[in-house]
């Protein structure tokens, strides 16, 4: 999987998710624990969804 040479693709992860506008993070109305809380969100999220699906293939074959 690609990524941002400098890590970037995390900071960016909640603007692409349009949790938050990039100028949020570019004028400092945003710090990084906000961007770590939207961060770890998303996270929980993705496992959650992950492992509906799991239960679902489960359930239905």
């Amino acid at each position: 999987m690609k990524s941002l040479p400098g890590g970037e693709d995390w900071l960016l992860a909640p603007v692409h998710a349009q949790m938050c506008r990039f100028e949020s993070l570019k004028d400092g109305t945003l710090d990084l624990a906000d961007v770590a809380l939207m961060n770890d969100s998303l996270a929980v999220r993705a496992d959650n969804e992950a492992a509906a699906r799991r239960r679902q293939e489960r359930e239905n074959g």
